[in-house]
């Protein structure tokens, strides 16, 4: 079975990371990709680096916190393709901190990546998918949004409102010929903890994903699996952990 071969994905946050990841597994499965993130040059680095796959690979930067952008996007998309079977929202950011140091412009930042970011993507492609009658929604979530503790609270917060929103476009969508698939991994190798502004946090998350964290491939797999289903299947959410993790 193979239902990626020339399905059509978006996937934000495409740079590095589980979005790197994903976008040359799909390659390799002749996934038509169109890949967005802010960093113009890392799209172009990944772009070249599928062009080794028989499929079609396109690129174009984008803040995924800018409406304008997310629509641009999302009509790229049509344009060269002509239509859009999966959005992989897959930006995010994550500067976690003590509720108590107050640091309101990372907040804003998480809940506006995180959150809004996911949120206009939905706007612009979920029409298009009602209108084909088909499509697949996924967003990268976290253990995280099932569980929170010290430093996470609005990290948490974040992904406890992914939940919800992936939960509301299941049920919305039903008989629409729509999935929904939320990917919450608990500690995974990414660029993510290296944005973290307290150095005693930013340490012990990257201490935590060195030694116990899941491979960026290891995701980037579970979002394979999801795609990789029957239309009458739908896989609404996936919680991995390596198996060396202990802690939430």
């Amino acid at each position: 079975m193979n239902d990626i071969q020339n399905k059509v994905v978006v996937i934000t946050g495409a740079s590095s990371g589980i979005g790197k990841e994903t976008a040359t597994l799909l390659a390799a499965k002749g996934a038509k990709l169109v890949l967005a993130a802010r960093r113009t040059s890392a799209l172009a680095a990944l772009a070249a680096l599928t062009a080794q796959y028989d499929t079609e690979v396109i690129y174009q930067q984008t803040d995924v916190t800018q409406l304008a952008d997310m629509q641009a996007l999302i009509e790229l998309t049509i344009a060269k393709f002509g239509r859009i079977d999966v959005l992989f929202n897959n930006a995010g950011l994550m500067p976690v901190s003590m509720l108590r140091d107050g640091k309101v412009d990372e907040w804003e930042a998480m809940i506006d990546i995180n959150i809004k970011g996911a949120l206009y993507g939905i706007k612009y492609a979920l029409p298009l998918m009602e209108q084909q009658k088909s499509g697949h929604i996924i967003t990268t979530d976290s253990v995280a949004g099932h569980f929170t503790g010290e430093g996470l609270s609005v990290y948490s917060a974040t992904k406890y409102a992914m939940r919800a929103v992936m939960e509301g476009l299941r049920v919305e969508e039903v008989g629409m010929g729509i999935k929904s698939t939320l990917i919450s991994p608990g500690h995974a190798q990414t660029e993510l903890a290296s944005r973290i502004s307290d150095p005693q946090l930013r340490a012990a998350v990257l201490k935590s994903e060195t030694e116990t964290g899941l491979t960026a491939t290891d995701v980037a797999n579970a979002v394979m699996n999801a795609i990789d289903t029957p239309d009458n299947v739908g896989i609404n959410e996936v919680i991995l952990r390596s198996i060396d993790q202990r802690d939430y």
